[in-house]
């Protein structure tokens, strides 16, 4: 694994860790409507979930290089010439997508928004992430964590104050997951890494933590 995102792994597991210390999901989840046994219930499935992958299909992809890791050198993306054929499993991870977005279907389902609001700021949300992300060789998307919740807390606080906190997280994680990820997945497909995964940070991934920031702020 890189160095770079060795040094950033820890940063955001400390990050996690501090998190839990000072209760912050437990006050995202309660500004959500659920007890904090519904909480801890919700970040230990999250946790569980990061390291379990639903395969959903494969595609076949030009395997445009791959990451080459030395003892002594800066990793490095070796490009192949010319590019080789292979294949792409494209998988769904349990905690960093299926769980955040089964709860904004939960959350959808209770008819508490305005469609007309949530998908005004779904499309919102979803055009910025799809705009800030970028395509990172060897490490898939990476985009800026804080812009999405900020947006997704400004604009739900706007639209609807008095269901700010549900509809944040609705369109701060649905968003980045089309936007970031589903909007993105060719440009994954092509660069020909072996497995693509949606959600593949697990509880740090961005559509984890947009949700919860979000959440949080509105």
């Amino acid at each position: 694994m890189p160095l770079v995102t060795l040094v950033i792994s820890f940063l955001i597991a400390l990050l996690f860790v501090v998190m839990i210390q000072i209760h912050v999901f437990e006050v995202a989840f309660a500004k959500l409507g659920l007890t904090p046994q519904d909480s801890l219930l919700l970040v230990v499935s999250t946790l569980v979930g990061s390291g379990i992958n639903l395969p959903l299909f494969t595609k076949h992809a030009k395997q445009l290089g791959h990451m080459v890791i030395s003892r002594d050198k800066k990793p490095v993306w070796e490009i192949y010439q010319p590019a080789r054929e292979g294949k792409v499993v494209i998988a769904l991870n349990v905690g960093g997508c299926l769980i955040p977005v089964g709860l904004c279907l939960y959350f959808i389902s209770l008819q508490i928004i305005e469609p007309w609001k949530i998908v005004l700021a779904l499309s919102a949300i979803t055009s910025l992430s799809y705009n800030l992300s970028r395509i990172i060789p060897g490490l898939g998307v990476g985009m800026p964590i804080f812009i999405a919740p900020l947006a997704a807390a400004a604009l739900a606080l706007i639209l609807d104050p008095d269901h700010a906190a549900h509809l944040a997280y609705i369109s701060g994680v649905l968003g980045v997951l089309i936007g970031a990820d589903i909007l993105r997945l060719k440009n994954i497909i092509d660069l020909g890494a072996p497995v693509a995964v949606i959600g593949g940070a697990g509880t740090f991934d961005g559509i984890f933590i947009t949700g919860i920031i979000a959440a949080l702020l509105a």
